[in-house]
């Protein structure tokens, strides 16, 4: 999953950016409103994590911005302010979550997974297709009940899936959402991603197929996704 974290103070930034990737998630960062709103014409996130007092284009500006050209990214407020008036501000304009710093890191991601769930349409922090199961809250997949060996790439591309089970996930939907700004956004590098998942798979009931020119479906083996 790909998330833009919005954060002018550097030290910061990086220590979140590399706590973040840790738990696999892919993160692009930007110090100023004008970055961020550069970066949300550009790419598709699954959530924004924003700090309000950014040089130049405040948070909140940028947040308007972006809720003004109907981008409903979930945007997650992280700022040192806790004064009510600004939680109310932030809230009105358009944001998702407000969490004052300092915080928790527990919290943080436990914030993240909701948005993430919520963002998905799921009720509970367990997707299941057939006899896999991936769990959003320790972002494991269980095959039959055993853990599924995956690399750090193989799992994204599979929680992209089976976050969209039933449905064509395009190639380059896939390579967008788990390739960050410094990396090589090579779509033909999926073929190779979801290849390797097909045989760690095989013999289970769990398909992923290929609609050339369309992209890939996850579907188990009697459609039986709930």
């Amino acid at each position: 999953m790909r998330i833009l974290l919005v954060e002018d103070n550097r030290k910061l930034s990086e220590w979140l950016s590399r706590l973040l990737a840790d738990r696999t998630y892919t993160v692009d960062q930007a110090f100023d409103g004008e970055e961020a709103d550069a970066a949300t014409l550009l790419h598709p996130y699954a959530l924004i994590i924003l700090d309000l007092g950014l040089p130049g284009m405040s948070g909140l500006e940028f947040l308007k911005q972006l809720r003004a050209r109907r981008d409903l990214t979930p945007v997650l407020i992280l700022t040192a302010s806790d004064k009510l008036s600004d939680r109310v501000a932030g809230l009105d304009s358009g944001a998702d979550d407000y969490l004052a710093k300092p915080f928790e890191t527990e919290e943080l991601e436990a914030r993240i997974r909701a948005h993430l769930r919520r963002a998905h349409g799921q009720a509970t922090a367990t997707i299941s297709v057939g006899t896999l199961t991936f769990d959003t809250n320790t972002r494991v997949f269980t095959l039959s009940g055993a853990p599924l060996g995956l690399t750090p790439r193989e799992r994204s591309v599979l929680e992209v899936l089976i976050n969209r089970v039933g449905s064509v996930v395009p190639k380059e939907a896939l390579a967008a959402a788990i390739f960050g700004f410094n990396e090589d956004a090579d779509p033909n590098a999926i073929e190779i991603y979801v290849h390797r998942i097909r045989k760690k798979v095989l013999g289970s009931g769990i398909e992923i197929s290929t609609l050339r020119g369309l992209g890939y479906m996850l579907r188990g083996s009697d459609d039986g996704s709930h």
